[in-house]
């Protein structure tokens, strides 16, 4: 952020390029996780389920994003911050779940995971090459980028889950890969919520400066009126 009172240096989103990438890379994600709710139900796989449940998130969170796109500094870290909750509620549910499944161990069908794996690998390298440029703003943008990019890795994981059970005849790759995108989540969710913190903590140091200079400003007024 500049030392200049409201003049913003990082990028916060607040153009038509942006908001247009964002728009397709939401109904991107809506798309995928119909599709992964379904595949993870019939391939009994819980890291299908597990990255559909990433979509539906990612999708929502890209909404609230582009509703606080040209907001000041403060509302759109606030904003972050919950996002950067919400991931950690996914990752602490997703951990659980996978805690849960160990007890059970069901085989999932791999046919079916790596299909639809493959699919949501399309979807989110495509929404990842949508967003590149975007990459480095705000902790509003950056968490933007940052649920793609642990999309894309998250569907690598799953392919090689479907293969790994394909060979083991056993569920443990899947509950493994269920267990690291949980871990992916909160990995990300800490340097969202970091940034929002920092970026609050730098909005509400300028607005006091602000302020400041505005009743200085006042002042010098007030005097050079009384001079004369």
């Amino acid at each position: 952020m500049s030392a200049r009172c409201g003049h913003d240096v990082v990028f916060d989103g607040s153009t038509p390029a942006y908001k247009r990438a964002i728009w397709m890379v939401i109904f991107l994600n809506a798309g995928m996780f119909a599709v992964e709710i379904y595949g993870g139900q019939m391939a009994n796989s819980l890291s299908l389920f597990a990255d559909a449940m990433d979509f539906l998130a990612d999708a929502a969170t890209y909404g609230i994003s582009m509703l606080v796109i040209g907001m000041p500094l403060v509302i759109r870290a606030k904003t972050a911050l919950v996002k950067g909750a919400s991931l950690t509620l996914m990752g602490l549910f997703v951990l659980g779940a996978t805690i849960y499944n160990l007890f059970i161990l069901d085989i999932p069908e791999y046919s079916t995971m790596g299909i639809i794996a493959l699919m949501a690998l399309g979807a989110n390298l495509l929404s990842v090459l949508i967003l590149y440029r975007f990459k480095d703003g705000d902790s509003n943008i950056r968490s933007v980028w940052l649920c793609s990019r642990n999309d894309a890795i998250g569907n690598i994981l799953v392919m090689v889950a479907a293969g790994a059970v394909y060979y083991t005849n056993s569920a443990l790759p899947d509950l493994i890969v269920a267990g690291l995108m949980s871990s992916l989540f909160l990995s990300s969710s800490y340097k969202i919520i970091t940034q929002a913190r920092e970026e609050l903590k730098s909005g509400v140091a300028v607005g006091s400066a602000c302020s400041h200079n505005h009743q200085h400003d006042d002042a010098q007024k007030h005097d050079e009126k009384h001079e004369h």
